[in-house]
């Protein structure tokens, strides 16, 4: 295994080599430059936004809560296509209209006047939050190192994250993108065909499924984990609530952004739609097998020790039940989650500091070299920090994804929708929706999540759509004719004698 697990490194920074050679100018690091198809950009926008949490997370919150867990998948699979067929095309013209190269430009041009304040606090945002979600990428990839190799989880962090920071500090987002490329195909590998590896496994050992999952007890095959009345209400709905989140990922809307035409829109919608289907069917199949393989025995002493860790359900499995080539193969797929989600958020970060902080406050223009070298440091920078957090936050890969999820997608995805969809939206509305979107994460999170049983991810976002709502009509934006008035005004008291 550790040879297969060498050659995915190496053939995973060649990639990022090749693509990365000649000179790479500043919004190539940034946006791509309009070199990819839409099948690149949407085959990338699945492997950033399925990371650590989907082939670790869900798996293990399959295994640990059983078929209950069906709700998150549904809520991830209708955000995923709502941000595909609803809002890629509007998202692709913006950028062609107002040429920004991050989400954060693209809402503050939005507002003529208020750029600097917007962009600045849209940035502050954007890289608090992902400094977790990096984190929860490197933690999860020192669990399967562990598990896979033996490998000390230090040292599995340092060796992810230090690749990592490496290629996309090397090609920025062509780098990203092309290496995303090939590590969707190998997370999509892993989600279709370790499910009919297991099937037939559990075939040859005489293991029946469901009879086997029911043994572990009922509530392990109930749609509401056998709660119901409002317990079952709130499970259901905290599930389906992952689907809020998508409208306001910077890592995931940036693909569309870079998508050249809006043909490229059309074929991108549908080979993301596919491969989402396909990979949250099999995260959970390998949960609900992986309860079933305990029952049986398969797993034997590993299954004392998934009950500290859930997450590990998948990496325990392939171990125990396919030769060592071939899961070798199988745990690259899960590398490849984390690795794609960490590089396009490391990317994400540096842009918002290099284009919406430092650009915005800057005296003189910068050279478009210049701009490159400093966004190349702060990925490193960036990178260093998540690396720090990896090794002292102790939530869940699962939990750490749900913070920064929420926090960003409260944050951004009320803004966004209200942006492209409704006249009346004012900059007061997007304050407002960045503001209360992440201190709603932050105190639902710490106070309010475990006495009420109800997500930050959706207590965060009604709140903060519901304030950028209200102030848009309490203090709406100025229309054209009335400033144009105003000034005629002001200018004809000043001259009058």
């Amino acid at each position: 295994m550790i040879t297969i697990f060498i050659a995915y490194l190496a053939i995973t920074m060649g990639i990022a080599w090749w693509y990365s050679r000649g000179s790479m100018t500043h919004e190539g690091f940034v946006l791509g430059g309009k070199k990819f198809s839409g099948t690149a950009l949407a085959l990338s926008e699945r492997a950033t936004g399925e990371s650590a949490w989907l082939l670790l997370g869900l798996t293990g919150y399959a295994y640990s809560d059983g078929l209950s867990a069906i709700w998150v998948a549904l809520g991830c699979v209708t955000g995923i296509i709502f941000i595909w067929f609803v809002m890629a095309g509007r998202l692709r013209a913006e950028t062609e209209r107002s040429g920004s190269m991050t989400v954060s430009s693209l809402i503050a041009k939005k507002i003529p006047g208020s750029e600097r304040s917007i962009a600045m606090l849209s940035a502050m945002i954007v890289v608090f939050f992902f400094v977790f979600y990096i984190a929860a990428q490197f933690s999860g990839s020192g669990k399967v190192l562990n598990k896979t190799f033996g490998l000390d989880p230090f040292w599995g962090i340092i060796i992810s994250s230090v690749v990592v920071t490496v290629y996309c500090v090397m090609g920025g987002f062509i780098a990203v993108v092309v290496t995303d490329v090939f590590q969707s195909i190998l997370m999509i590998f892993t989600l279709v065909v370790f499910p009919v590896i297991a099937v037939l496994v559990a075939g040859s050992h005489d293991i029946h499924i469901i009879q086997s999952i029911q043994a572990a007890g009922p509530q392990y095959l109930s749609l509401t984990h056998g709660l119901s009345g409002s317990a079952a209400l709130i499970l259901m709905m905290s599930g389906f609530s992952w689907a809020l989140g998508y409208t306001g990922q910077p890592q995931l809307l940036t693909r569309m952004m870079a998508i050249r035409d809006q043909k490229g829109v059309q074929t991108a919608k549908w080979v993301a739609t596919v491969w989402t289907l396909l990979a949250y069917t099999g995260a959970i199949l390998i949960g609900l097998f992986g309860i079933a393989f305990v029952q049986g025995g398969m797993l034997g002493q590993e299954a004392i020790k998934l009950s500290k860790d859930a997450e590990k359900i998948l990496p325990v499995m392939v171990v125990a039940l396919v030769n060592p080539l071939l899961a070798g193969v199988l745990l690259s797929g899960v590398i490849s989650a984390m690795m794609s989600t960490a590089s396009s958020e490391l990317t994400v970060s540096s842009a918002s500091i290099t284009e919406d902080m430092y650009s915005n406050f800057r005296k003189k223009q910068d050279s478009p070299k210049k701009l490159l070298h400093l966004n190349q440091g702060m990925t490193f920078v960036v990178g260093a920090i998540a690396i720090v957090l990896a090794f002292t936050m102790q939530d869940t890969v699962y939990g750490l994804v749900s913070y920064a999820w929420s926090g960003i997608g409260s944050s951004f995805g009320p803004a966004l929708i209200l942006l492209l969809f409704w006249k009346r939206f004012s900059r007061a509305g997007i304050f407002a929706s960045l503001i209360s979107g992440t201190i709603s994460t932050v105190i639902w999170k710490n106070f309010f999540e475990t006495p009420t049983g109800i997500s930050e991810r959706l207590a965060s976002f009604i709140f903060s759509l519901l304030m950028a709502v209200l102030f848009s009509l309490l203090i709406p934006e100025k229309k054209k004719n009335e400033t144009k008035t105003n000034k005629v005004q002001i200018d004809h008291n000043y001259l009058a004698p």
